[in-house]
């Protein structure tokens, strides 16, 4: 009875918390998320045949890539930090500047891209074709390129990191440390909540770095401004995913916070005008680490 009690009370406290448990399951095609896959670590899909999605993407960690920049065909290196596909499906936009609407914009991109896998639609639909696995497994006389694409989207979607302790707390099945849960006041109190919120703690709108202070780098990243041309969108970026942050360092679009805690000290700074004391970078630390899901397992080993 008190166990029920505590259940409704908790229901009534935590209902309209900014952050949302991301469901343990969306629905999907199961056998075109097994075809996918096998094109998810296929690295024919690239020029010179030494690049797959796993190479940028490596959805035995935390879906990221742990190089600053990800090098593609012929050792050539991108030009922004590879976000995590884990939980991508709830973004509201693809890469950081959204230039993709969708899961299916964002996986033709870096197969077309000559710095990535440096295909063509045609290159592609030819080494599908040739395939007389790929034709069993698609059962198609002809194998299209946006069949390849289906494909790939089917199995991002089931990249999906559920039952995370932070969830589990939100469901009433977990409490958080002291630690933990002060982190967390600290995150709504100082603002953080502001951007990072929703079912992915972030992905959900594009903000500017260096709100407060002037964000400096060395170099000029694809943000909003070199889609719009619009000055105002200089340094604005896709907010991005804090789901598994714990696994995704380096940190930022620039790969420049190499620790999480650097990360928070720098966010802190730029974003909120403040300088964090140590203990309230840890707090917000222990949070952070809250967010950690259970790795997808469909299909995988």
């Amino acid at each position: 009875m008190k166990k029920l009690i505590w259940l409704i009370l908790f229901a009534i406290l935590f209902a309209d918390e900014p952050i949302k448990p991301i469901p343990k399951t969306i629905p999907f095609d199961a056998k075109k998320a097994l075809i996918g896959k096998k094109l998810f670590f296929d690295t024919s899909l690239s020029k010179d045949g030494s690049i797959a999605c796993i190479n940028c993407h490596n959805i035995f960690s935390g879906g990221a890539d742990p190089r600053v920049v990800s090098e593609g065909v012929e050792g050539k290196k991108g030009n922004i930090q590879a976000p995590t596909v884990f939980n991508a499906v709830f973004n509201f936009r693809q890469f950081w500047n959204g230039r993709a609407k969708d899961l299916y914009e964002q996986a033709k991109g870096p197969l077309l891209n000559p710095v990535e896998h440096g295909m063509s639609i045609k290159s592609i639909e030819a080494v599908v074709n040739g395939n007389k696995e790929y034709k069993k497994l698609f059962k198609k006389s002809y194998i299209t390129f946006y069949d390849v694409i289906d494909a790939i989207v089917e199995f991002e979607k089931t990249l999906i990191t559920p039952d995370s302790k932070f969830d589990k707390f939100l469901r009433g099945e977990a409490q958080l440390s002291k630690k933990e849960f002060n982190g967390y006041l600290l995150f709504k109190h100082y603002g953080c909540i502001s951007c990072h919120n929703g079912i992915n703690v972030g992905g959900n709108s594009f903000q500017k770095i260096g709100a407060f202070f002037e964000y400096k780098t060395k170099k000029t990243y694809p943000d909003r401004y070199s889609l719009t041309k619009d000055p105002d969108d200089k340094n604005v970026f896709k907010v991005p995913t804090l789901r598994n942050v714990a696994l995704t360092a380096p940190y930022f679009h620039d790969g420049s916070a190499k620790t999480l805690k650097e990360a928070i000290k720098k966010m802190a700074f730029y974003n909120l005008g403040r300088e964090l004391e140590e203990k309230e970078t840890e707090n917000i630390e222990a949070f952070l680490n809250t967010l950690t899901g259970t790795k997808p397992k469909y299909g995988l080993k």
